[in-house]
């Protein structure tokens, strides 16, 4: 049974994709560890059909935890054995490469993001300078890579002259017969709390719309948005749930009216994102109010789920909504179409793709 480590920085309770991932590799065929790191608030793993490793660090944050998380990942890699490493992001490549050369292994990098255009690092562009010159040395190196969009996909891929697959973040499908339909008529976001996520808006906007808006996530702003709120008097309107378990926070869409999905252009990476809420509000026919950018452009185009927007102006992002909560045909027709494309846009349909790229590798 061939022995797959995969790598990330986050903590791993809340990482959906990667517990997807692993799951699929699992189930056929593959023994998986993944690996990511714990945090003061970490919770009790749950148990999975895969080993879990979480490296404890001193630092938390900055360019001195990426040194530490880097030397200590590839300290634990020398001396595991595997027979091929899943790298995910920038973040974790390196030690990967490094120790997967050392042993002869094979490496596959799993970009969720384009790493060196996130908000971030564009701000600083020394650091980006550095993250750019990792991406040009190692992405040419790997044995196989995938990614998140068709977009990114294509601008890695002639960056780096490295061909890129697309598997999308997409949830596993739910029947419809197994939907609770119980709407509770509230706005929901869920993701992480950070700068240029729509969220500072989407709060403003709330003076106009006549429901409860709830935030499900955490993040770095969580703070800055909780004092908006107050700022604006809105606490009547708008609640913060902080993480919820995955399947909590899926129940927890289901009972939803409209869930947001909105970003600004805060560099290419938000830019022509395709991310994992898009998907998840499909899965639960869940009418979305969507940011206008490429990718749900070229979703939305073929299966109209979603009210995209190009401006996120209080006034705006208002209408918008009480569009989708007063027109009882528009939100019909979206929903309907949801539940026609949940057949096509899940996890189930780019689990192929998914194990070719596994299989070729490591088999082929």
């Amino acid at each position: 049974m061939k022995h797959i480590i995969v790598t990330v920085t986050n903590d791993l309770s809340y990482d959906q994709r990667m517990i997807k991932t692993c799951n699929t590799l699992v189930n056929n065929g593959y023994r998986v560890t993944l690996i990511g790191r714990k945090l003061p608030n970490s919770i009790a793993l749950a148990n999975k059909k895969f080993k879990q490793v979480r490296l404890g660090l001193l630092f938390k944050k900055g360019k001195l935890f990426y040194v530490e998380y880097n030397i200590t990942l590839f300290c634990y890699l020398l001396f595991a054995s595997f027979d091929a490493i899943c790298s995910v992001d920038m973040d974790s490549l390196l030690p990967g490469i490094l120790s997967a050369k050392i042993k002869g292994k094979k490496v596959i990098y799993d970009a969720h993001e384009y790493f060196s255009e996130v908000p971030e690092v564009i701000e600083r562009p020394m650091v980006q300078n550095v993250w750019r010159r990792l991406e040009k040395w190692c992405i040419p190196k790997v044995n196989a890579a995938y990614t998140v969009s068709k977009s990114i996909g294509d601008i890695l891929a002639e960056k780096h002259n490295k061909p890129f697959g697309l598997v999308r973040n997409m949830p596993n499908y739910i029947e419809s017969k197994n939907q609770n339909n119980e709407n509770e008529g509230f706005i929901l976001y869920q993701g992480a709390l950070n700068v240029g996520r729509g969220i500072e808006e989407m709060i403003k906007a709330m003076h106009h719309v006549d429901a409860i808006f709830k935030i499900a996530g955490d993040g770095p702003i969580a703070k800055e948005l909780r004092e908006l709120v107050k700022q604006e008097n809105l606490e009547n309107k708008i609640e913060f749930l902080g993480f919820v378990e995955p399947a909590a926070l899926k129940v927890l869409t289901k009972k939803a009216k409209i869930g947001v999905n909105l970003a600004q252009n805060l560099g290419l990476n938000y830019y022509y994102s395709l991310n994992n809420k898009f998907f998840d509000y499909v899965q639960a026919e869940l009418p979305q109010l969507c940011i206008n950018f490429p990718e749900f452009k070229r979703v939305n185009d073929e299966y109209n789920v979603a009210v995209l927007v190009d401006d996120l102006s209080t006034d705006n992002l208002s209408k918008e909504i009480n569009k989708l909560l007063l027109s009882s045909s528009l939100y019909d027709i979206i929903k309907s179409n949801c539940s026609s494309a949940k057949l096509t846009l899940n996890w189930e349909k780019e689990t192929p793709v998914l194990l070719n790229i596994y299989d070729t590798v490591l088999n082929g």
